[in-house]
């Protein structure tokens, strides 16, 4: 099994949080980190591949390809506060050994970098829609599962699946601490109000004040993104063949 890294820089960070945003349902972690990226103005300093993600790649009008990938970026605060290190991508590892391996690598470099503290986001599938959608947390420990209640989320009970929960509990063995936020979604499709919601926590713990401007617009450009690579079909597709496509998806 390969998982290769492409180390494009190696930053110099102060106390840095890695916060995951890859692929689940709606799309909340993937919508969360770009945009994230987006108004921090965050920098690419790593890529990294794996065996376990999919075959194919992407052909653009122009010609050039594009394959599954994940990223690293940093962004560094000067009020203070940790630095950010935002894990974005276009997939996840299709396989639970390729899981385990693109989560101890992740893991391996930002713990170089000095992170200590990590936080997945999610989604979390609920049939209904609500107007003011209830966010669940996990934590490693007590006391951070304490914070995170007194940011306005309920406990989670039940399974996380896929890297939202693989990390927390990896990081738990690697003497970390961190959480998991889960929003409430129907999970058909690239939920930006779920990701509002999810930013809206981030905003108050880590003390950013991150708006939503072009919100939407990170929405649809996630959309077209894991469309283009067949990770979401249409919204009728989804329905009939939900169980299997989303089985990694959180």
């Amino acid at each position: 099994m390969v998982c290769a890294v492409e180390l494009l820089e190696k930053p110099q960070l102060k106390d840095p949080i890695l916060i995951e945003g890859l692929p689940g349902i709606g799309f909340v972690a993937n919508i969360s980190a770009l945009h994230l990226i987006k108004k921090l103005n965050a920098k690419l300093f790593a890529r990294i591949v794996s065996a376990s993600f999919q075959d194919i790649s992407i052909t653009a009008d122009f010609g050039s390809a594009r394959s599954p990938v994940n990223e690293l970026y940093y962004a560094k605060r000067n009020n203070g506060d940790h630095d950010l290190i935002i894990w974005y991508g276009n997939t996840q590892a299709l396989t639970t050994f390729g899981q385990y391996e693109l989560c101890g690598k992740v893991i391996d470099i930002v713990t170089k970098l000095g992170c200590r503290f990590l936080i997945s986001i999610g989604g979390y599938k609920k049939n209904e829609a609500k107007q003011v959608p209830i966010i669940y947390g996990a934590a490693t420990d007590k006391e951070t599962m304490n914070t995170v209640l007194n940011l306005g989320t309920k406990i989670m009970v039940g399974h996380i699946f896929g890297l939202a929960g693989l990390l927390i509990g990896m990081g738990r063995l690697r003497n970390m601490k961190g959480f998991s936020l889960l929003v409430e979604t129907q999970g058909m499709y690239p939920d930006s109000k779920a990701a509002r919601y999810a930013l809206n926590v981030l905003n108050k713990y880590l003390n950013l004040k991150v708006d939503f401007e072009d919100l939407n617009k990170t929405a649809d450009n996630t959309k077209k993104l894991l469309e283009d690579f067949g990770i979401i079909r249409k919204i009728a597709e989804e329905k009939k063949k939900e169980d299997q496509q989303m089985r990694w998806f959180i």
